[in-house]
């Protein structure tokens, strides 16, 4: 029998040093597109069949204080929030408290003529015509949502709903509000009530300047050749508001696969190609808004993502669909190619995709 066990511990070791072996090239990929990028700190999960099979922090989460970046280090989400915010609704269709043909009209009062035909349909899709932003949002005031809202009222559609895409970050300020109307509570009671308690997702919360948040990066600039703290802002907005890790967004990449929070269908649904995204904003040939996430082929695997940028911090949340494979990254620093960086990492776990940044340096 013991002649038997011989070759099994032999594969066990090649199996245990060929995973060993490709980390530490991830390893050197990610301190070398660090350094090329300058970039401060930066915390990567790669997750598969909702098991992470790395997880680690590069870098310094804060500069002044010499602070080491890890999977605990809790950045802004920025853009990349919108996934939970697109949850949320799909959530709340799930209930029957809305359906996602409900014109906003129903949700916001006063709306504008022009605005009848928009749906919850459009604008996670951001296939609504709104603007790109509020004119009376500010970054550096705290503001009520459905008063920003309303100062874009007056600005004319950028085109007719569903006709075209064009990325709107107004157009999730509406979704927040829906979400709070559809469901009697604040879109941030709501969110951490149905998905960050019951995942325990005890890291993500929404952003608060004044709070004291434990492991809490820094965000960062570069001006000139010179680094430098980014300008705080105060606005909590629903199109950017959380604050999140890595360990904690693979909770959320984990109950995706076992429909802890939505339905398989649901899930389908968002991922589902609406129109294609502007041309050059995902960087990706082809890839098209769906509800909340991107969605594009790569070199013939399917793959869904939403990244982000806000104040220094640039996040993304990347999913190969039929690979089981997923790849989070949060970083401190305004110079990282966040969508690149996570394709070239899931290059090293999934052998043909055989992804390069073309804009690489």
């Amino acid at each position: 029998m013991r002649h038997k066990l011989i070759p099994l511990f032999s594969v066990i070791l090649l199996l245990t040093a060929t995973v060993g072996a490709r980390g530490d090239r991830v390893d050197e990929f990610i301190k070398s597109k660090m350094k090329e990028r300058q970039i401060p700190g930066l915390s990567l999960a790669v997750i598969r069949n909702g098991k992470i099979v790395k997880a680690k922090g590069y870098g310094l989460a804060n500069v002044e204080l010499n602070v080491a970046a890890t999977p605990e280090t809790v950045y802004r989400l920025a853009s990349t929030g919108k996934l939970f915010i697109a949850t949320g609704i799909m959530l709340l269709a799930e209930e029957g408290k809305l359906s996602l043909d409900d014109p906003v009209s129903k949700y916001l009062a006063g709306t504008p003529d022009a605005w009848q035909k928009i749906t919850a349909r459009h604008l996670l899709s951001h296939t609504s015509g709104v603007a790109k932003e509020a004119p009376g949002y500010d970054d550096f005031k705290i503001q009520n949502d459905a008063n920003v809202i309303k100062t874009a009222y007056l600005l004319p559609l950028l085109f007719q709903p569903g006709e075209k895409a064009a990325y709107s970050n107004l157009g999730y300020f509406i979704l927040g509000e829906i979400i709070s109307k559809a469901s009697g509570k604040p879109w941030s009671e709501y969110l951490n009530e149905r998905v960050f308690k019951p995942l325990q997702m005890n890291a993500t919360r929404t952003t608060s300047m004044a709070d004291i948040v434990r492991n809490r990066a820094s965000g960062y600039v570069i001006n000139g050749d010179k680094l430098q703290n980014v300008q705080i802002p105060l606005a909590l907005r629903p199109s950017g508001a959380f604050l999140s890790t890595v360990l904690d967004l693979a909770k959320f990449d984990a109950a995706l696969y076992r429909e802890r929070i939505i339905k398989k269908s649901s899930l389908e649904q968002m991922w589902q190609p609406v129109k294609e995204t502007e041309p050059g904003d995902e960087l990706i040939k082809g890839a098209a808004f769906g509800f909340g996430w991107v969605t594009a082929q790569v070199n013939g695997h399917r793959a869904v993502w939403k990244s982000g940028s806000n104040a220094g911090f640039r996040p993304v949340f990347l999913r190969f669909v039929n690979d089981n494979l997923t790849v989070v990254i949060l970083a401190n620093g305004e110079r990282v190619r966040q969508t690149p960086l996570a394709f070239e990492v899931a290059s090293f776990y999934i052998r043909d995709l055989a992804y390069k940044d073309a804009h690489a340096r």
